[in-house]
């Protein structure tokens, strides 16, 4: 099977409707580094061509991981990786910092751990709130013109904000979470990344795990990131069990499975908005990825897409335990 690859934006080709990242850091329990690598060769084997990572994730481990693909492989893939939050996220430490003259020494050390002289994508990973967007897009415009970034993208922006960054140079992608129970993004940003031309990125676009049906809260470990989600508190998980019951039962229906229904979804949003969408759901196991790019040749029916647009409104407790931290507490 091939995963079709299109234009996102700016000449971005990337796996539209298909496979885009998997987790090689321990946020949601433990990675065997060769399954990791294992799992990476396998996607790009079935077509996919957008590998998406960040600096932070495991603290660089990601990126080396990506790196050991790329060092026989990194011209059938497009690169993304991300630069501004700082500190211990996995233990809850966290900070953005997207002054303007830190900017070029970030992708300096993400180019030394993936060992390239450059990437496709570089997005801000969260919007300083301390600095104007404008500086730190004007820094990243810096290293396109560098050569060492092709093109830019912003992760978890305001619709202002992304209209703001791209009156600096053009934003060729947007990344945030966006499933069928987050769906704040097309109160505002979805529409402005439509007019503009800029493409969607969804994170978290089976949400977690949970709307695979596969989340066991009694075998997370304690270092486990989903147990700073209101969603996955005790209190919240019997009202989301009913969430999950309506897309299990759309997936019998269509044959399929939950992940594959809640990753079609999201391609039905994408076709009703007129833009490129490319979610990420991010799995360490080859045979999810396999699961996952089969999504691509889904296509839900009117009435099933009517049940799951009806799965937000349902949906108990906040995407993130700090609304601030997400475009939806700042728009």
């Amino acid at each position: 099977m091939t995963v079709r690859a299109v234009a996102l934006a700016e000449g971005l080709v990337v796996s539209a409707q298909g496979y885009g990242a998997m987790s090689v850091a321990p946020v949601y329990g433990p990675v065997d580094p060769a399954e990791a690598l294992t799992t990476l060769h396998h996607s790009i084997d079935i077509g996919v061509t957008f590998l998406d990572t960040a600096n932070v994730y495991g603290n660089g481990a990601s990126e080396k991981a990506v790196g050991e693909v790329l060092r026989t492989r990194r011209g059938e893939v497009q690169l993304a990786t991300k630069f501004g939050l700082v500190g211990n996220i996995a233990a809850g430490q966290r900070g953005i910092d997207g002054r303007p003259e830190n900017v070029a020494g970030y992708l300096e050390a993400s180019l030394g751990r993936l060992g390239v002289d450059s990437v496709d994508l570089y997005y801000l990973h969260r919007v300083d709130p301390n600095v104007p967007i404008e500086e730190t897009v004007g820094a990243m415009a810096e290293l396109v013109t560098a050569g060492k970034v092709r093109h830019l993208g912003l992760s978890e922006a305001t619709g202002a904000e992304l209209r703001r960054a791209h009156a600096v140079h053009p934003i060729a992608a947007i990344q945030s979470e966006w499933s069928v129970w987050s769906r704040d993004v097309e109160r505002s940003v979805v529409p402005v990344a439509a007019e503009l031309g800029v493409g969607f990125v969804p994170y978290s676009p089976v949400g977690r795990g949970f709307l695979t049906g596969t989340y066991d809260p009694t075998a997370i470990g304690e270092s486990d990131l989903r147990r700073r989600f209101p969603r996955f508190d005790a209190e919240a998980l019997g009202g989301n069990a009913k969430v999950l019951e309506v897309i299990e039962a759309v997936a019998r229906e269509s044959d399929a499975t939950a992940a594959q229904v809640a990753l079609a979804w999201l391609y039905a949003k994408g076709r009703e908005f007129s833009l490129p969408v490319v979610p990420i759901p991010g799995t360490r196991f080859a045979g999810r990825v396999t699961e996952n790019a089969e999504a691509v040749a889904l296509e839900l029916s009117a009435d099933r897409i009517a049940r799951l647009d009806e799965l937000a409104a349902i949906t108990v407790g906040a995407r993130s335990a700090d609304p601030t931290w997400v475009s939806s507490g700042r728009e």
